[in-house]
């Protein structure tokens, strides 16, 4: 198979150049991608976040820009709440991130997944050529594949889980979780973020399915049919995010918050408004770091910046009114007249935005309960000085853990270990501050989006087929 095949990307959402709200709204995604088509004269085909005036699923729309070809649809209102605010982000998204607490299994939401993808199956297979290389992402469409061979595409199919892999007790609770991982075995590549993830779904194809699985190789065999199984960590883009610490919307937005904090050190956290980063966690542990420390609530200031997200699921509802009553409250018992311990922003910054309140950030904390990777860990180190670095205290349960292990790692569920972190972090000379710096900043910029993408298609380019 010639690596000059195109490439056909399927994800949920589609960054169209004129709507670049999609390209943020996917995290690392869209950058990830964008180069990978273009060297391919690729086609993206997905939602495209858009409800359909029709009342129904379906007309493709399509662009091109820069080599690359975007082909998008308009989802209907039962679709949305069916597919995407129902299966996907109300019972995949909190199992597959260990709250079964927060699952809820509907039929006819499962109905409707399975609905919306047979219909991205039916509307993708006329645009596929028949050497093209198709790579589908994440676990709004873990059926795809098989739903395409069902219709005769014999083509090299990939995978993509970006979020984390559950352990097998937990994914059984699944109703027909034995199909959804069958489907998965008519990819010819799944990836996933980490080695703990892999390792759990390898678990599961030998335990519950009775397939043949080779460790070493990642081979999963069952039923005649064979499909490799591998991790392959994603990254940022080192290039492009280093260029914006040269722009004048940086340097504004790192002036901002040094001059604003006066003194004091800077601890920022920056996720979505997402039960999985553990947030109100993060919270009672600064609550009993300054419980702790009374006297350095005028050495700290914390900034969570947390913009909305799936504002129609009521479990993101509750997130945000337990966000508020907590920052009240730290706010209320520490607060002097000239002093407010805790900033919480509901709002998104941009980029080169982001990027300058990292730099003058000298803690970082993104302590998620689980996260598939957790690309804001890296993008933290990424923006520091050399010459006098931040703090980065990061979840063991991130998936960014396993290979930024020169943070100061902490347990997210103990207030008490985020407290001592963070005295640890405030503390920390400079000398030990540069020395955790070199060896982070090595694997952020040496384990890039660009390796992730180049290495899973060689991959998948070169899969017994």
């Amino acid at each position: 198979m010639s690596t000059d095949a195109r490439l056909v990307v399927i994800s949920n959402r589609v960054a169209v150049p004129k709507a670049r709200g999609a390209a943020g709204a996917q995290g690392g995604l869209a950058g990830a991608l964008h180069s990978a088509l273009k060297d391919r004269q690729g086609l993206w085909f997905g939602w495209s976040g858009e409800q359909s005036e029709s009342g129904r699923t379906g007309n493709i729309s399509t662009q091109t820009s820069d080599d690359v070809t975007t082909a998008t649809i308009d989802l209907s209102e039962r679709d949305i709440q069916e597919y995407y605010n129902g299966y996907a982000n109300s019972t995949l998204w909190p199992l597959f991130h260990y709250r079964l607490d927060l699952a809820k299994f509907e039929r006819e939401t499962a109905k409707g997944y399975e609905r919306v993808n047979e219909r991205f199956a039916e509307l993708v297979a006329s645009l596929i050529e028949p050497d093209d290389i198709v790579w589908v992402h994440d676990y709004h469409l873990v059926p795809l594949g098989e739903r395409l061979r069902s219709r005769g595409c014999k083509n090299r199919i990939g995978f993509f889980l970006h979020i984390p892999w559950p352990a097998t007790r937990l994914f059984v609770s699944l109703p027909y979780h034995e199909r959804l991982v069958r489907t998965m075995l008519h990819y010819d590549l799944v990836g996933f973020q980490t080695q703990e993830w892999l390792e759990s779904f390898l678990h599961y194809c030998r335990g519950e399915l009775g397939a043949e699985v080779d460790e070493e190789s990642g081979s999963v065999t069952l039923e005649g049919r064979t499909t490799i199984a591998r991790a392959y960590s994603i990254g940022i883009d080192w290039e492009h995010f280093s260029r914006l610490g040269e722009t004048g919307t940086a340097r504004q937005a790192q002036q901002r918050l040094m001059s604003s904090t006066r003194r004091r050190t800077a601890m920022i956290g920056v996720d979505r408004l997402d039960y999985s980063k553990g947030l109100p966690e993060r919270l009672d542990g600064i609550s009993r770091f300054f419980d702790k420390y009374p006297e350095r609530v005028r050495d700290l200031v914390f900034v969570q910046i947390a913009p909305p997200s799936r504002e129609d699921v009521e479990s993101y509802q509750v997130i945000r009114a337990t966000l508020e009553q907590k920052t009240g409250q730290i706010n209320g018992a520490r607060s002097e007249v000239d002093v407010v311990p805790v900033r919480y922003v509901n709002r998104g910054y941009s980029h080169e935005e982001l990027f300058g309140f990292f730099r003058a950030a000298k803690i970082g904390l993104v302590t998620p309960l689980r996260d598939g990777m957790n690309l804001v860990a890296k993008e933290y180190i990424a923006a520091q000085d050399p010459e006098d670095p931040g703090v980065l205290i990061l979840s063991q349960f991130a998936g960014a853990a396993a290979q930024l292990q020169d943070a100061v790692l902490v347990n997210p569920h103990s207030p008490d270990d985020l407290a001592h972190a963070i005295r640890v972090a405030l503390d920390m000379p400079l000398e030990e501050r540069k020395e955790r710096y070199e060896k982070l900043i090595g694997t952020v910029r040496d384990d890039n989006v660009q390796n992730w993408t180049e290495t899973f298609l060689r991959d998948l380019d070169n899969v017994p087929h």
